[in-house]
């Protein structure tokens, strides 16, 4: 596979009802077209090739004989072909008639799996003509010219790659097919789907496929019935979905009178990391009743000489998205206020100390903290702002600390680091260089003030620091890496900026917006170096370390999905097309590989606090690691790209 991705496609055939040749004609013509779009699968609708609502012309024999004609068809049409076919059929075996699923690799039936669950209710007969999968008297049967396994018990699986068809009812029920398929190891589940159109019911659909393939860890491709079939009692929409664990990553048009192919990049291989590190989803094999007992088809991945990527790579995969946006800041900014707000509740202070830089982190973090005083009933005056200007503070950060402490209604308090540094450098004879013992006694300084004005207040001193330094470990040991409570390790620099813009542009803190906006643009800096002849800020964080949107990206897949550098690379270089170069990507991957191993040793006694989203670097939650753990392996990959 390519980084573990399979190409797949859904594909919605015009139909004429009970035309056969026709039918078939559209479905070879979809096949070639994503032949040549190096589809590896392709699924198509519920009874395809005679189109799903011939109703009692079922049980005709002539219609029943050119299905199985049109299969031979395709299956002499495609036999130079190594794409992976799923086409639904009628098929007869002795006495029973089964709505079918056939799939079929270079003129080969794989296997002929039924229906289970038949829809005998409302607008539906289907047991009027066929039977169901648990009712087949054989297992096998002679089609085509060739013996072929039958039944919903089979799994078509090779090395790298485990799938397995249901058809539409069968995933409305409340124990799928494809639940049993996924707990006996299918990564990609396929439903072959008529589905008429009623108010509502699409945006249920949409529920359940999501639902299923969150359940099952799965790909989920699902493909309905369009434009041809019966508008007698009924109408057909079309309807292609293609999910990955829950996400739908594409969906195609639904009223179309056009044919339609729906092509994505299903991820194996995360599937497989999910499924490995939950411990609970194996577990179902032994605590769940159901027949597991599957016969398994081989088959061969169809591989080409290009692959190119049909999937969009976000670049900023833990800023929020979709319809759902404003709700998921609300809900993040939530979890930071109410962990606090527990802490609080719990020790019984009342009274918080937090350091102000006129930076990002800081801004969000004192939001946080007047929203939690809020919630508590307690007045915003509580809040001890401290700003500590120093040798590298710039009038810009300066100000804007001043103004939101002001505008935000909390107490002021001006400590100037300067004079205790120098005596500090004095003491240990530091002559004044700018190095790392120079920069460091500023974060210790600022620090001591904070613990020791909250020792004389009774108050806990809120961090401040993001995921990202910490992943980085661009912290002072024991200086901005320590605190008593840190309302933002759960939330990496990328979402920092956007959830304080998040604050602006929804008017939560109208008065201080001005001020929001203005930190948002100022670069980001600990502002430990004097600044330039301009007064401006000379130590830029993202000139020394990388670019924190690159760091975010690397951070997100290597921890979220376990990936290796080498994917993690391909990722980037589509997520970031334009706007960095290879050459860039591969520097700050190193740069990042090599601080998130030689750091561990600052985040395995960081402070409290609360988890926000799937990634979070706590020693004592999410992740463990030994501070002297290697990172050879990774950097040697890295030189390779």
């Amino acid at each position: 596979m390519n980084h573990g991705f399979i190409k797949v496609a859904g594909a919605i055939p015009s139909v004429k009802v009970a035309d056969c040749k026709s039918n078939t004609a559209s479905i070879l013509g979809l096949i070639k077209q994503a032949v040549k779009e190096e589809v590896q699968l392709i699924c198509f609708p519920e009874l395809a090739i005679t189109a799903y609502t011939c109703a009692d012309l079922f049980h005709n024999q002539l219609l029943l004989d050119e299905a199985e004609k049109s299969l031979s068809d395709l299956l002499e049409a495609t036999k130079n072909d190594s794409i992976i076919c799923i086409v639904g059929l009628p098929v007869k075996s002795r006495n029973q008639l089964f709505n079918s699923a056939a799939v079929f690799q270079w003129g080969k039936l794989l296997g002929i799996v039924p229906k289970n669950y038949l829809a005998s209710y409302n607008e539906f007969y289907e047991s009027r003509w066929f039977s169901s999968a648990q009712d087949a008297v054989r297992k096998e049967l002679f089609i085509c010219g060739q013996r072929v396994p039958l039944g919903n018990d089979i799994l078509f699986s090779n090395d790298t790659l485990t799938f397995s068809v249901e058809i539409c009812e069968d995933f409305w029920t409340p124990l799928p097919p494809s639940s049993y398929h996924a707990l006996a190891g299918s990564q990609l589940l396929f439903n072959l789907s008529a589905s008429n159109e009623l108010i509502g019911k699409h945006t249920y659909r949409k529920q359940l496929i999501t639902q299923q393939s969150a359940r099952c860890m799965a790909g989920y491709v699902y493909v309905s019935s369009g434009f041809g079939e019966s508008s007698t009692d009924l109408l057909f929409s079309g309807n292609a979905i293609v999910c990955e664990n829950g996400t739908i990553l594409a969906e195609n048009e639904r009223f179309s009178l056009k044919e339609q192919l729906v092509i994505n990049d299903i991820d194996i291989e995360r599937l497989s990391i999910d499924r490995q590190k939950n411990s609970g989803f194996m577990q179902g094999l032994s605590t769940q009743k159901g027949d597991y007992n599957f016969r398994t088809v081989a088959f061969e991945m169809p591989i080409y000489k290009r692959f190119v990527l049909n999937r969009d790579v976000f670049p900023f995969p833990f800023i929020p998205t979709g319809l759902e946006l404003n709700d998921r800041c609300h809900e993040i900014f939530n979890i930071q206020v109410n962990a606090l707000a527990t802490r609080l509740h719990h020790t019984g202070i009342d009274k918080l100390v937090i350091g102000i830089s006129g930076g990002l982190d800081s801004t969000l973090a004192l939001l946080v903290c007047v929203k939690t005083c809020d919630k508590l009933g307690i007045n915003r005056k509580n809040i001890q702002g401290i700003t500590m200007p120093g040798f590298g503070t710039s009038e810009r950060t300066y100000n804007n600390a001043i103004e939101l402490i002001t505008t935000l209604g909390v107490s002021l308090q001006e400590i100037s680091i300067i004079e205790a540094c120098n005596q500090h450098f004095k003491d240990i004879n530091h002559q004044g260089e700018l190095d790392i013992t120079y920069e460091n006694v500023q974060a210790r300084e600022r620090t001591q003030i904070l613990m020791d004005l909250a020792n004389q207040q009774n108050a806990l001193v809120i961090g401040t620091g993001d995921m990202s330094e910490l992943a980085l470990g661009w912290a002072t040991y024991n200086g901005d890496h320590m605190s008593m409570y840190a309302v933002n390790t759960g939330i990496p620099k990328t979402l920092v900026r956007y959830l304080v813009k998040w604050v602006a542009d929804n008017k939560i803190e109208q008065a201080a917006k001005k001020t929001l906006l203005d930190v948002i643009d100022t670069p980001v800096s600990p502002e430990l170096l004097p600044t330039d002849n301009k007064g401006n800020i000379a130590q830029k964080t993202e000139d020394l370390v990388g670019p924190y949107e690159l760091h975010d990206f690397y951070l997100y897949y290597m921890l979220r999905f376990g990936f290796r550098p080498a994917k993690i690379f391909f990722l980037a270089k589509h997520a970031f097309r334009g706007k960095y170069d290879e050459a860039a990507l591969k520097k700050w991957l190193k740069v990042f590989i090599k601080r998130f191993f030689s750091q561990q040793f600052k985040r395995s006694c960081m402070p409290d606090g609360p988890k926000v989203g799937s990634i979070n670097l706590s020693p004592r939650g999410d992740w463990r690691m030994p501070s002297d753990a290697s990172a050879k392996m990774w950097l040697d990959e890295v030189e390779k790209l």
